[in-house]
Parts: C-alpha cells; structure tokens; sequence
C-alpha cells in the first residue's frame, strides 16, 4: 500500500491536547487495519515563534508544501501578546494557507441528536441539522493591500486594512460551492455585501454569472451577510451550502458552531486546487476552536473537532470514505451513550475529560469495522 503522509502541527494551548487523540486513532488504524499512514510533526504558533523567532520555521513549511495533508491544532495565547505584529502565532497559520493556496475552506456544522438540547438555541431549531460553509481563504479584507497603522500626527492614528477580489478568486470558490452542493442537497446561498461594498457587488455578480455558465442545475439564492448571520440563528435549517468571503465566513461559521452546542464540536479542512496531472491537492485539516489557554493543560479539552477534522482529512485527500463516515459514526454513537466533555455537559450526562472522550472514540470505531 502507497504511504499516506501527513505533518502534524499542534500547536499551542489545547491544540497538543487535542492532536494526542488523533495520534491514538493513527496509530490503531495503521496497527489494526494496515493503513500505511506516514507522520512527522512540526511546530507552529508560539511554540515556533520560542523555538524559532518564526511562527512556522522554512523546514517545517517545506514539510506542509511535501505532505499528503496538513493536520493542524491551534495557534497563540496571552505568552505571545507582545511579540512583532509579522511573527505573531496567527501568522504561521495564514502562511500555511497562502503559501499552499488554500483557498476553499470548508466548515460543516452538524448537530448531533445527543446534542440538540446542548444548543443554545431551541432543539427544534437545530435537531438535525447539516449546513455547510464554504469560505474563500487567501484572498479578501485578512490579505490585501494596503494592510498599515499610519500616524496622522496630533495624537491622531489610521488603521488602514484593503478588501480585495478578483474575478478569479470569486469563480473558484463559487465553482466548489455548486460541486459540493451536488453530492447534497442541491442548494447555495452566497452571502455578501453588495449594498455598502464593491467587493460584494462584483462577488454576487461573479457568482451569478458562474452559475449560469456550469451549474444552472443547483439552486443559487442571494443574501446580505448580516441577515444571513440573523437567519442562521432563527432558522439554519433553510440552508445547505453558503459561500461567502474571507472575513464574513469566518464570522458566520463560527455563529454556525455554536448552533451545535459547542466550538469544541466543529471541523474545517482548508483545500487547494487539484493538480492537473495527479488529480491531488494541498490540504490543511483543522478544528474552528482555538487555543483555549486558559483550560490548556487541564486535560478538559474536548478533542471531537480535532477527530472530526481527521475523518474529513481521511475523506477528501485519501478517498477513504467508509473510514470516513466510519470515524463520524463513532463519534455520534459515543455522544448517545451520554459521554460528555465539560464544554458539552448537561444533566444526566457522563463528564469524561478529553483523553478518556478520545480513547472511547477509538475503541467505538474498532467495534464498528
């Protein structure tokens, strides 16, 4: 069996914590079912910026670049408050995204059964729930130029950060949006802002016009980002792809976690384009939660997002879709039988910290192959 390679990147706070879980499903899938999976691992974030005094070292950036896929945990914390704007522990993390031009990230947000009444919202509103967020990433308001704090004099400061599309960008992202919505349910809504912003009004006409050229068989519907984050919490069940920019999809699919009980509940994989020949593709696999310092080293954390992240690494750049919907499987099967991380406790439930989640997550996906 070909080696499947991956670079794992902890990272800081609870992202080490986390990634010990999926170390353990690795290695019983590679012991138990052969599954040839190859790994190295790396630092990013405030660990590398001690190690380094870079927030992701050259070599390990050589790593991703040659990896089958990126595993990444979670970068920075108050230690790193103070340290130059460019080696900040979030720049490791925008580099790996630039640099492997990951521009299509995607972040589903599922509610679990078990945990319709975790939500802060209604079970009926959420019970059943499977949306999916298509954010562009490497372009938008988080890259473009000029991006400056200039000193106006007279104690007087302008902070100055430039949204940025072109037409390109709004095609590929609106092309993976359409094909993912043909594996679901058929439908996308892309959000922006075209009444206050130029950026938005090229954005809805780039996707109108993508859709019209190659995918006029799915349902395209408009919305303005802020009603999209208000139906979102009123009714998210109307939706089933939203794609929208840089930074409004990183807003509303943390709105979405949070529909699910917990951020501690949702995965993201970031992907690139397929290569021409090969048909592969650059992929960062990462949970939405961040570095949580202040449970870090508590063994509290609750590790599913970082599984979760691992099952949709083992369906888009491995093809293992039966382990995939395996690993999702057991995850769902373990939150019946009434484990519950802290962040997800309620009344009657069992409270497990975050190895025992992880170690129960493992033997359920035994029990299942």
């Amino acid at each position: 069996m070909a080696t499947r390679k991956l670079l794992l990147l902890p990272g800081d706070g609870i992202g080490p914590e986390a990634m010990a879980e999926v170390k353990k499903l690795i290695e019983m899938m590679n012991a138990d079912f052969n599954a040839g999976f190859e790994t190295e691992e790396g630092l990013v974030g405030g660990c590398a910026y001690d190690a380094h005094g870079q927030s992701i070292s050259d070599a390990d950036m050589d790593r991703a670049m040659a990896a089958d896929a990126v595993l990444f945990g979670a970068v920075g914390g108050p230690k790193w408050d103070g340290v130059p704007y460019e080696v900040r522990p979030e720049a490791g993390l925008l580099r790996l995204r630039k640099e492997m031009e990951l521009f299509a990230n995607l972040r589903p947000a599922i509610c679990y059964p078990a945990l319709a009444a975790s939500s802060s919202l209604k079970p009926e509103v959420v019970e059943g729930l499977d949306i999916l967020i298509l954010r562009e990433l490497t372009g938008g308001v988080y890259f473009g130029e000029p991006k400056e704090i200039t000193d106006l004099g007279n104690g007087q400061k302008r902070g100055i950060d430039t949204q940025i599309y072109d037409t390109y960008e709004i095609e590929r992202i609106a092309g993976v949006a359409f094909e993912l919505a043909r594996t679901r349910s058929n439908r996308v809504c892309s959000m922006e802002k075209h009444n206050v912003m130029k950026s938005g009004v090229l954005w809805k006409e780039v996707v109108t016009n993508t859709h019209k050229a190659k995918y006029s068989d799915v349902e395209l519907t408009h919305m303005l980002a802020d009603a999209g984050g208000m139906q979102l919490v009123r009714w998210p069940k109307q939706f089933d792809v939203i794609v929208t920019d840089n930074l409004f999809g990183d807003m509303l699919s943390d709105v979405a976690a949070m529909l699910t009980g917990s951020l501690g509940m949702l995965p993201s994989a970031s992907l690139g384009a397929p290569d021409e020949k090969t048909g592969s593709r650059k992929a960062l696999y990462e949970p939405v939660h961040g570095s949580a310092p202040d449970i870090a080293g508590q063994g509290i954390a609750n590790p599913i997002a970082m599984i979760a992240s691992f099952a949709m690494c083992l369906r888009y750049s491995f093809n293992m879709v039966e382990e995939a919907d395996r690993l999702e499987k057991a995850i769902a099967s373990v939150l019946d039988d009434g484990l519950r991380t802290k962040d997800l406790m309620s009344d009657g439930m069992t409270e497990v910290g975050t190895t025992a989640m992880g170690d129960a997550i493992v033997a359920r996906y035994k029990a299942l192959a």
